[in-house]
C-alpha cells in the first residue's frame, strides 16, 4: 500500500512539473510589464493599476509586411512582452515573418515555446529536425499551418518567385531563439576554434571565412 501511494505521488509530482513547464499561471488579472522597474526576476515586476493604459496591450507592428534589408531575405517581427508589456504573465506572443522570393529564416530554435506558423503569403518549404536527427518537412500554402514543438531546431524557406509573409504563435511571452549558425560561429566571446574545427572536420581557414561572412549578416 506504502509503494503505491509512493507511485502516485511521485507520478502526480511529474505531471505537476510537466504543467508548469511552460510560463507561470498569472496569480491577478492583470501584470502589465514595467520594464523600466529595477527589479530583476524570472519575467517582469508588475505595474501600478493606476498607471495601465490601453495602449500596453496594442501593438501594430505586424500588421504590414517589414523592410526586409537581410542577406538571409527575410525579416522577423517580434508580437512579444517586450513589444505588448500587456503579455506579461500571459503565456503567449505573436511574430511575423516576411520572406523575399528565396528568402530563408535559418535553423533555429525557441527555447521557451512551441511555435505554430500560419501562411498569410506565398509558399514555403519548412521543417524541423528531432533529437534523432529525423527530419519532418513539408510545402505549406497560405492557410495552412504547421507546427515546430519546443526547442527543436527548424527552418523556413521560400523557394517561390514572390513575396511570403507567415503569423506566428507561441505559447511563451518571450520564447527566445538561439540561431544555431550564429550561435556557434558569431558569439561573444568566440568559442575556441579547435572545438569548431573537430566539430565540423575543418580546417581553420574554413572556421575564419564562416565567421567573416556572418559577421557581416547582423
Amino acid at each position: 500500500m506504502m509503494n503505491s501511494r509512493i507511485f502516485i505521488t511521485i507520478v502526480l509530482s511529474c505531471i505537476m512539473a510537466s504543467i508548469h513547464a511552460y510560463d507561470p499561471d498569472a496569480l491577478q488579472d492583470l501584470c502589465v510589464a514595467d520594464k523600466s522597474h529595477g527589479t530583476k526576476l524570472n519575467g517582469f515586476p508588475c505595474k501600478e493599476m493606476s498607471n495601465i493604459t490601453s495602449s500596453d496591450f496594442f501593438f501594430a507592428g505586424i500588421s504590414s509586411p517589414a523592410v526586409i534589408n537581410s542577406t538571409m531575405g527575410s525579416a522577423v517581427t517580434g508580437a512579444n512582452v517586450e513589444k505588448i508589456p500587456g503579455l506579461n504573465t500571459l503565456s503567449v506572443s505573436l511574430a511575423r515573418i516576411d520572406y523575399a522570393p528565396g528568402g530563408l529564416n535559418p535553423p533555429h530554435t525557441h527555447p521557451r515555446a512551441t511555435e505554430v506558423v500560419y501562411v498569410l503569403e506565398g509558399e514555403l518549404e519548412v521543417g524541423f529536425i528531432t533529437t534523432s536527427n529525423k527530419l519532418f518537412s513539408k510545402t505549406i500554402k497560405i492557410g495552412e499551418v504547421f507546427v515546430f514543438p519546443r526547442g527543436l531546431v527548424h527552418f523556413q524557406k521560400n523557394n517561390g518567385k514572390s513575396p511570403a509573409s507567415v503569423l506566428c504563435a507561441f505559447n511563451s511571452q518571450l520564447p527566445g531563439t538561439v540561431s544555431v549558425a550564429a550561435t556557434l560561429f558569431a558569439s561573444e566571446p568566440a568559442l575556441p576554434e579547435d572545438v569548431l574545427t573537430k566539430t565540423f572536420q575543418v580546417g581553420s581557414k574554413m572556421v575564419d571565412k564562416i565567421k567573416e561572412r556572418l559577421s557581416t549578416k547582423k
